[in-house]
């Protein structure tokens, strides 16, 4: 009873199918599969839960094909009606099929594949996410060393911070840096190492005004430059990702 007609798995929902051509061909049918398929639907089949079509290429002419994915509850009817010896042997072989397929031995077996699978696809995620984790790290970084994000700092207390995470720079460079890179308005200015329009845009930097009275009891206005919580964060990483490293 070994290969009677073509059986197929399908994985998706685990279930077994047989090939209508297969069946028809079996039984010995006279007539043309593109027409005697036709006729057993009319007992009541329904397309999407009785069978599925599906086309493939045939061996001999090369052109392609239609083939019908058969239940076994459909493959068993069909070969019900026929009326032979033929009928009877297919039917008999599909209830040997589920018999075997229900038994507690193929149903361990397919546990243990699709145990496998999950697992296979759950070491994809893992990894993935070690990925991700890797990409993460200098915000990890960032949140042990900064314990105050949302306060605006000096931009030395910056260069604190960026030495406490292995990025070996002063204040005096950090200054440079931002100048250079378009965060600080650069020497021969007012404004000198104020934040660029750039900075104050991106929310990295701001400016805190105040007054201070000098020895001679005169008020005046002082800018100072700071830092945001944001701009902790972006300049950090962006030192720990390695950005401005040639900066």
């Amino acid at each position: 009873m070994n290969n009677l007609v073509t059986i197929k798995t399908i994985q998706d929902n685990e279930r077994i199918t047989v090939s209508g051509r297969s069946l028809h061909e079996f039984l010995g049918v006279d007539t043309p599969y593109r027409l005697w398929f036709p006729r057993m639907t009319e007992y009541g089949f329904a397309e999407g839960t009785d069978y599925t079509p599906y086309n493939f290429v045939h061996p001999q002419n090369q052109q392609e094909t239609i083939d019908h994915q058969l239940t076994v509850d459909m493959a068993k009817e069909i070969a019900m009606i026929q009326r032979t010896d033929k009928g009877k042997q297919a039917r008999q072989y599909f209830l040997q099929l589920e018999k075997a397929w229900n038994s507690p031995e193929a149903i361990m077996a397919r546990a243990l594949q699709i145990s496998r699978k999950t697992i296979k696809g759950l070491s994809g995620k893992i990894a993935m996410l070690q990925d991700r984790i890797e990409e993460m790290k200098p915000k990890e970084l960032f949140a042990d060393s900064v314990t105050a994000s949302s306060s605006s700092i000096l931009v030395g207390d910056l260069a604190k911070i960026l030495r406490q995470n292995g990025i070996d720079i002063g204040e005096i460079r950090l200054w440079a840096w931002m100048r250079k890179n378009g965060y600080a308005i650069k020497e021969g200015c007012r404004s000198y190492n104020m934040p660029t329009q750039y900075s104050l845009d991106r929310g990295v930097m701001e400016v805190r005004e105040g007054t201070r009275i000098s020895p001679d009891g005169v008020s005046k206005l002082t800018k100072t430059t700071l830092v945001t919580g944001k701009g902790q964060v972006y300049f950090v990483n962006k030192f720990l990702n390695r950005e401005a490293a040639n900066d």
